[in-house]
């Protein structure tokens, strides 16, 4: 099998209604991912997640320095290829952002095919380890710019729906007002239903100390990305003064800054994404690494879980999957969660194909 086509693309997919956490505003979901053709019918699809701003870089360091690396190679040397787009021509430039989630999308198109060559959904290709289900945990329930009566009323109907497991957003400017909607949201949902929550990046050290300790009141499950991602030591601190556990990995893009993060003892729950780490191959090694030390993945859904989905059936260590719903509606085989919990996809493949209406309807390049 040779790769004959590699074609970069750009989709912006409405959130309705728009959201807010206490970094970013979006208004649509972006997809800035590629499509990988074969010389023997197989099409491989892959994407990053972004808030629909500077795809046009991604997919430009596909198109001008990944493709070129990847034209008539076979896509079953993905570890090769790997290596090989890794320490090329954008290596000098760019070792994470930009470039490693333009290289998360080739990758992932690539195990796609794979996948799809040997005719199964990509959680059996990389060896089973749940058969029938994954649990689920809410977070489009939560956001900031909601009303603490919107926020108790949707995290409410989350629970209704068979949720165990919600997570709202904090980071306001003054923290009190999150005090008050995180002990309004446990008093709601009781004690039964896992509560996390999630600052943004927004607190600094002292804040964090401070209200971290304060919020332990509630019983969180974790305190996800109190700190700048970047400040390994600052998230240490917290981990050993606070009882809460921290989580953290969206804005972590390198094996490498994992490794001292878990090593440093600084993170508890390790939220590693596909679509920003380098795609699969490395998405696999971080998980590896984090079940040496018997830490939990939860993955962050950058791909709203078509593939983390599969990740998380494959992984051991893998304990349950966040769940938004934006951009499910375009694809082939959409991430479907009952009562609570994921269920296992069957079609051949890592669920990133896009239905063809929906892909020239919200293309915007």
């Amino acid at each position: 099998m040779k790769i004959i086509k590699v074609e970069p693309f750009i989709l912006h997919v409405p959130i309705t209604p728009p959201i807010t956490d206490a970094i970013n505003a979006a208004t649509h979901w972006g997809l800035a991912g590629v499509r990988i053709f074969t010389d023997e019918g197989i099409t491989g699809y892959g994407y990053t997640g972004t808030c629909a701003q500077g795809d046009d870089l991604i997919t430009k360091t596909i198109e001008q320095y990944y493709a070129p690396i990847l034209l008539g190679r076979d896509p079953f040397m993905v570890k090769e290829l790997w290596d090989d787009m890794r320490f090329g021509k954008m290596h000098w430039i760019g070792r994470a952002g930009v470039t490693h989630m333009a290289l998360a999308a080739v990758d992932i198109a690539l195990w796609d095919i794979m996948a799809k060559a040997a005719g199964k959904p990509l959680w059996q290709y990389l060896g089973g380890h749940k058969s029938k289900k994954i649990k689920a945990y809410n977070t489009n329930g939560g956001w900031l710019n909601w009303s603490k009566e919107r926020l108790l009323r949707d995290v409410g109907e989350i629970v209704e729906q068979g949720f165990t497991g919600v997570k709202i957003k904090v980071g306001k400017p003054d923290p009190h007002e999150d005090y008050d909607r995180v002990k309004a949201v446990r008093r709601l949902i009781g004690d039964q239903v896992i509560f996390m929550i999630d600052v943004n990046q927004q607190w600094n050290i002292n804040t964090a100390m401070t209200w971290g300790k304060r919020l332990e009141e509630f019983d969180l499950f974790w305190l996800e990305e109190p700190l700048n991602p970047d400040d390994i030591l600052g998230h240490k601190k917290l981990a050993d003064a606070l009882n809460v556990p921290i989580a953290l990995g969206e804005h972590v893009y390198t094996k490498y800054a994992f490794r001292d993060y878990i090593h440093q003892g600084a993170v508890e729950y390790v939220q590693v994404d596909v679509t920003r780490v380098g795609g699969i191959t490395e998405w696999l090694q971080v998980a590896g690494l984090a079940a040496s030390y018997e830490l939990p993945i939860c993955p962050h859904v950058g791909d709203m879980g078509q593939i983390h989905q599969h990740l998380v059936a494959s992984t051991s260590n893998a304990i349950m999957l966040e769940y938004i719903p934006w951009i499910r509606h375009i694809f082939v085989e959409p991430a479907t969660v009952q009562d609570g919990h994921y269920m296992l996809p069957q079609m051949p493949g890592a669920s990133t194909e896009i239905i063809p209406s929906c892909f020239e309807q919200y293309r915007i390049g």
